[in-house]
């Protein structure tokens, strides 16, 4: 699968990620190797590498203006993206081993280089630039003079849909992010390697980028792929192990150790599993003026407790930076979800928004206490994207000691992470008919949640199921109704919530009873101040 145009802009503007954030510019970084970091060695496993992250950690940060030559540099989007990777090329495609490598070219958005290296028996290598590894299309330039400028990033390919053909699997470009798919899904939301102070900074965002990749080469009909990564950033340093194994849902497991820099200032908030997405308007907040019902590559958030209550919270497209969290000791998942499967929700036939992957990281070991924070921003069209997702420890490690993290990270379609019980298939608002004028309209939101799921079905239509709600001092619910959907085999709730200071947010939870029975996730969400 390759990018559309829509998705490959706000895929090439991932380096420019402070359109939304009003952030801090990515660092650059010398396209020469530090002292750290060698150019080439003859080994490199995960002890190797966790060691020199601490050495890095160690010494003060770098930044080196990246320099493009000046031809290159001059060039526009669409000259940037006339320049393509000669497939016949790829890095163990002359091997006919079951993953191949190619490369994106620097230009435009992409300006700092990243070192690239295969691990071997024999040993680790370096996979330099070639300019004669790519097609210029109708760009005038003289490439041969630049010598070996570096890599923007790459992307790996493997048979995911169709044996006769390799698909793209997964991309790293751009700072930490990186993106991936299971079969027959289509690039959507992207996950990174860590995010430091999103909102809140004295400073803005601190965006940390991979400078160095080892790719370990696999063996003939291998089903998984092996990636070493080293992370910096002006206040911390980081080795990840990803362990990739493509499949209708493509599972990655990542190892993580992360040290902070002493003598930076403190870091207010260290996101561990950032997931970052789109969402422009959807059934809880639709567009009168658009054709198609919804826009987004993701429609909620969804967390597991360590209580085991299942969280949704719908996702919305504010008019200002919204930022929410729900604390708990221990993590048992979270995740920003396309639950919605259906063409005729979106009706975009270039985009198709219906197959855009959901992105759910499962903690492995003790993550102890802690925070999951969901950070919203308003975006004006969809090629930008303006949803946040992490995990935030509830202790820093001290500067040079190491913070070790491990999960598994699942891109998932039809065959999404569901609560055990039943779940929100829909959140709409808006009235039908009602007497009620328009500013008691806009004072009293009214949700239509409907909910299904295995513990739904199983109950007969006359079944004592009610709707349990609460609000924050804020809000009081004025209704608060239950009853069966027969098209969903599920159950429907109505609710009416009233704002007692409009120019406040309300926080609402509601979930389904049975008797003394829970029946459901917790729909959790807030309504956005006037």
């Amino acid at each position: 699968m390759t990018l559309s145009s829509r998705p490959l802009a706000r895929w090439l503007a991932v380096a420019s990620f402070s359109f939304s954030l009003g952030s801090l510019a990515q660092p650059a970084t010398s396209p020469h190797a530090p002292a750290t970091a060698p150019s080439s060695a003859t080994s490199m496993d995960w002890a190797q590498l966790a060691e020199l992250a601490s050495q890095r950690a160690a010494q003060p940060y770098q930044a080196t203006p990246s320099e493009l030559p000046p031809d290159l540099a001059r060039l526009n989007y669409d000259g940037v993206r006339d320049i393509r990777f000669r497939t016949d090329r790829a890095t163990w495609r002359s091997q006919a081993l079951p993953f191949d490598v190619q490369y994106f070219h620097l230009g435009l958005y992409q300006t700092q280089p990243v070192r690239i290296h295969e691990i071997t028996s024999e040993g680790v290598r370096d996979l330099p630039y070639r300019s004669s590894d790519y097609d210029f299309g109708a760009n005038r330039l003289q490439p041969q003079r630049w010598g070996d400028i570096g890599h923007a990033g790459f992307r790996v390919h493997y048979a995911l849909n169709n044996p006769a053909y390799k698909d793209e699997l997964v991309v790293f470009l751009g700072a930490s992010y990186f993106r991936a798919l299971g079969a027959g899904q289509q690039y959507g939301l992207s996950a990174r390697a860590l995010a430091i102070d999103t909102v809140g900074g004295d400073q803005g965002e601190e965006f940390p980028r991979f400078t160095d990749f080892w790719l370990e080469r696999p063996a003939p009909g291998a089903t998984e792929l092996a990636i070493l990564a080293l992370l910096d950033s002006p206040r911390a340093t980081g080795a990840w192990r990803f362990v990739i194994r493509p499949g209708q849902t493509t599972a990655m497991q990542v190892q993580a150790r992360i040290y902070l820099r002493q003598g930076q200032p403190p870091i207010r908030t260290l996101g561990i599993a950032p997931l970052t997405s789109m969402f422009l308007f959807g059934e809880n907040q639709p567009r009168a003026t658009d054709f198609r019902p919804e826009v987004h590559d993701s429609d909620g958030l969804m967390v597991a407790t360590d209580t085991g209550e299942w969280l949704w919270r719908p996702l919305q497209n504010p008019k200002t930076i919204s930022v929410s969290s729900f604390a708990m000791r221990q993590p048992r998942g979270f995740g920003l979800m396309q639950r919605d499967r259906r063409f005729a929700s979106y009706e975009d036939i270039e985009a198709r928004y219906e197959r855009r992957p959901s992105a759910w990281v499962r903690p492995v070991g003790d993550w102890g206490p802690g925070r999951v924070e969901l950070v919203q921003l308003p975006t004006p069209d969809e090629t930008h994207d303006n949803i946040v997702a992490y995990w935030v420890p509830e202790r820093l490690p001290e500067p040079g000691q190491p913070l070790d993290i491990a999960y598994e990270l699942l891109w998932q379609g039809q065959d999404w992470q569901r609560p055990p019980a039943a779940w929100v298939s829909q959140t709409r608002t808006g009235y039908g008919y009602t007497k009620l004028d328009a500013q008691t309209q806009a004072r009293q939101p009214h949700f239509i949640i409907d909910f299904t799921g295995p513990a739904l079905a199983s109950l007969g239509t006359d079944a004592p199921v009610d709707v349990v709600v609460s609000t924050d001092p804020n809000g009081e619910v004025l209704e608060a109704l239950a009853y069966p959907n027969p098209e969903t085999r599920g159950w429907r709730a109505s609710l009416r919530i009233d704002r007692l200071d409009p120019h406040r947010p309300v926080e609402v939870r509601a979930f389904l009873r049975h008797r003394q029975d829970t029946l459901s996730e917790t729909w959790t969400h807030v309504i956005l101040p006037e």
